[in-house]
């Protein structure tokens, strides 16, 4: 009987415990862990952002679902106040006015593909960020931003609200909308211009207007510190506007966004700008990427491929003036010996000063324009040995005209054309070219075998041929 008891006991106690054991185990939660919100979601959920959020949905691209992706994204979203006034300072008065092409680039231009805290743009001070809308040679537009007085960004737009954390990366809610920058927008944002926006607005030829136009334009935009070295002193307002003009357009490429990647490519060589040489064609530009960016041989870009809509600026630290013949052949190394000879070789005569004439009425009658034919330093080397000075000063002298910028253009062809040089003796280009050249030259020694294989290097006081031998008089 005991035994029994002991049993049922023992039973009864059992069932208590699994009843216990059930009973937590359907009570007692799972725990889970809060998913955070990605960018539209956060957005969403922002009454000041409910503007964005409709302008997202509207335009093409389907954005939405592109801010909901795994990004990282940083967006820097304008409020609802900031689109009113967008859209009341272009004339629309709905977001349904705003063309859809043009409202996906206009937010695309909020967009950068980086994950970028406030500190991040704190510790760097100003600088340039890539959005994600298209500008000139299909480049994303950049968007400056400066921290001086807080963090803002194109010179228009505070942030107001920094780091909004989102599971795609990050928000800065910012009280404008950003528009698509041209060039000048650019130039006007950042205050490192402002010397060259007040030289734009000073010089002849409504500047700031071209440089609004459809370009495509290539800036090499000086700074505020190039240019005060280059007045040293003298007020803008005492430049004259013309010459103004004229410098400030040898600092535009016309016609083409140059990237920097493809200078570093190209390694050397010329283009042209918009400014006017000597015979009214357009002015030569040397470039050369062996030790950074550098313009005619002495301007290094200092910030690379800021893009607007219309255009690439590139920063540089010196203020290119109006090339001589000498300021290219100093910038090429290709010319080097050339160089050399000139000054080094020939100390008796000035030829660095006579070459950088760019007015007549020196009593001597060696007046610009000077059109040279510069030997290469393989031209040089060909010769074996270089004359001693005095017959190394009249083969000099037989490499220039004076008096006359004859471009190729103006040369016979086919056929000769003689022209004096300034040793006396003619020299006679025959157009075509045989052998690869363009052209081939006659010297005074009655050598024919001398070819030019570049033409048309524009300055300000005349033009360069390049030559691949060295001319001789008929000494």
């Amino acid at each position: 009987m005991k035994t029994k008891l002991f049993y049922l006991v023992l039973f009864s106690l059992s069932i208590f415990i699994t009843s216990c054991s059930n009973d937590d185990d359907s009570t007692l939660p799972t725990p889970t862990t809060p998913q955070q919100e990605n960018i539209v979601e956060i957005a969403l959920g922002t009454p000041e952002l409910s503007s964005l959020v409709a302008a997202l949905s509207r335009a093409e691209g389907d954005l939405v679902n592109v801010l909901s992706g795994n990004g990282p994204f940083t967006v820097l979203a304008p409020t609802n106040a900031a689109f009113a006034t967008f859209l009341s300072d272009n004339g629309f008065s709905s977001l349904e006015q705003v063309p859809t092409d043009v409202l996906s680039q206009i937010l695309l231009n909020h967009v950068i593909m980086a994950d970028v805290k406030a500190s991040d743009l704190i510790s760097s001070g100003s600088g340039y960020a890539s959005g994600s809308a298209t500008g000139a040679g299909d480049q994303n537009i950049s968007i400056f931003f400066d921290t001086m007085n807080g963090v803002m960004f194109n010179g228009v737009a505070s942030v107001t609200t920094a780091d909004v954390d989102a599971s795609n990366g990050t928000i800065h809610i910012i009280n404008a909308v950003l528009g698509l920058p041209d060039v000048v927008d650019h130039a006007l944002a950042n205050p490192s211009f402002s010397s060259l926006v007040a030289a734009l607005g000073a010089a002849d030829g409504n500047l700031v207007n071209v440089l609004q136009g459809t370009g495509p334009f290539t800036i090499l935009a000086p700074d505020n510190n190039a240019f005060t070295t280059f007045l040293d002193g003298t007020p803008l307002g005492n430049v004259d506007t013309a010459a103004l003009s004229q410098i400030l357009l040898n600092h535009v490429i016309i016609g083409s966004s140059i990237t920097s990647s493809y200078l570093v490519d190209a390694g050397s060589g010329y283009t042209n700008t918009g400014a006017t040489g000597a015979g009214g064609n357009a002015m030569s530009l040397y470039f050369n990427t062996s030790s950074g960016v550098m313009f005619n041989g002495f301007s290094t870009v200092a910030q690379a491929d800021v893009v607007g809509t219309n255009g690439i600026i590139h920063a540089v630290d010196t203020v290119i003036d109006i090339p001589t013949v000498v300021t290219f052949a100093v910038a090429d190394p290709n010319f080097s010996t050339l160089v050399t000879a000139l000054t080094d070789l020939t100390p008796a005569t000035d030829f660095v000063s006579i070459l950088s004439r760019t007015q007549g009425g020196n009593g001597d009658g060696i007046n610009p324009d000077f059109t040279v034919f510069a030997p290469t330093n393989d031209a040089f080397s060909a010769l074996g040995t270089v004359p001693a000075e005095g017959v190394l000063t009249q083969v000099l002298l037989h490499h220039v005209i004076a008096g006359a910028n004859v471009i190729s253009g103006d040369l016979n062809n086919p056929g000769n054309t003689t022209a004096s040089t300034l040793e006396g003796d003619n020299i006679t280009i025959t157009l075509p070219g045989t052998g690869g050249n363009i052209a081939n030259i006659t010297d005074g020694s009655g050598a024919t075998d001398i070819g030019i294989i570049a033409v048309d290097v524009q300055a300000g006081n005349g033009v360069i041929h390049v030559i691949n031998k060295v001319m001789i008089p008929n000494l």
